[in-house]
């Protein structure tokens, strides 16, 4: 005759848990098996796992994630580009902005009339050395020169501000290259609509107005409300027209270029994105120096050197 079992004897027979050895179980873990009570166990994609592997699970996914970012994928920007974590190119614009305007404030020893710096002169956007001389890199070299102190304060701001959030939705590397296509926007019209005895421009407001151009692409593609962009824009173009010495084609060629690189970059087929990204910045970039070729070729010849003028030394231009 068979015996009813011992309820005492199956619980004595059962293993304890890892955790808490005088709760005996019969539950383990999906991943280690050691055996766990109620308690230590965790939902998990296959099975329950205890509390140990549900946490070195997650330093696991996080490795892998780290890797999976480090070598080229994971999070994408609009752009498609990898996702920085931090801005680095707005603060090392920034800084190359402020370091070159005191090496100009240094060499002048003016604050206000740092203009007269050596640096200066040889960087500013001029029409006759530029174009009739041939000095080509002050079309970006203008870009990075402020005159007086409250022009490198403002344009340094307004980098600030407008730079490092745009620097993360794009992406490093498409947002240097809208940033100097954008400066590119600015002094070519700059050089093509003006004179050739027109003042000479400088400043970081060209690309920055490329910067805005760029929020205006994706404000529509996206979708967002644009008021943000609206009082921005509003008031960057009061400043451009109410205050006195302001270039207005450097501000709207900057802006147009921005606006044209972003819709490359954003607007580029998910398919061979890149190259279609690349083809598109290319040929706006080829546009603006296809017209600046033209006034170039319609401009008479010219030579220049440091001379005297008014007892300061001035960078001048002579016809050949």
């Amino acid at each position: 005759m068979s015996q009813p079992p011992n309820p005492q004897y199956q619980q004595a027979a059962m293993p304890g848990c890892w955790w808490h050895p005088n709760r005996p179980t019969g539950l383990s873990c999906a991943r280690c098996e050691r055996p766990a009570c109620p308690d230590c166990l965790r939902e998990a994609a296959v099975g329950f796992q205890c509390t140990d592997c549900v946490q070195a699970g997650r330093q696991q996914d996080r490795a892998q994630q780290r890797q999976y970012r480090d070598a080229g994928y994971g999070a994408r920007t609009l752009a498609g580009a990898q996702q920085p974590r931090t801005a680095v190119v707005t603060p090392v614009l920034l800084a190359l902005n402020v370091v070159i305007f005191f090496i100009t404030v240094a060499q002048s020893g003016s604050i206000s009339d740092n203009n007269y710096s050596e640096l200066f002169q040889l960087g500013e956007l001029a029409n006759p050395p530029t174009l009739a001389a041939n000095e080509w890199w002050r079309i970006f070299t203008s870009g990075f020169l402020q005159y007086g102190l409250l022009h490198i304060a403002s344009n340094a701001f307004s980098l600030w501000f407008v730079g490092r959030p745009l620097e993360t939705a794009l992406g490093r590397v498409p947002f240097t290259a809208l940033y100097f296509v954008s400066m590119l926007g600015g002094s070519a019209a700059n050089l093509v609509f003006t004179d050739l005895d027109a003042v000479p421009v400088v400043g970081a407001s060209g690309a920055i107005f490329g910067l805005i151009g760029a929020y205006t692409v994706i404000v529509i593609k996206l979708r967002l409300n644009p008021t943000w962009l609206l009082v921005i824009l509003g008031l960057n173009v009061f400043i451009t027209f109410q205050v006195p010495g302001i270039s207005i084609l450097a501000h709207a060629g900057g802006f147009i270029a921005g606006l044209l690189a972003t819709f490359a970059l954003l607007y580029a087929p998910e398919k061979n994105r890149v190259g279609w990204q690349i083809g598109g910045i290319a040929i706006v970039v080829v546009a603006m120096a296809g017209l600046i070729v033209w006034k170039d070729a319609q401009t008479v010849s010219a030579y220049c050197e440091f001379g005297n003028y008014r007892g300061q030394s001035a960078y001048l231009c002579y016809r050949t």
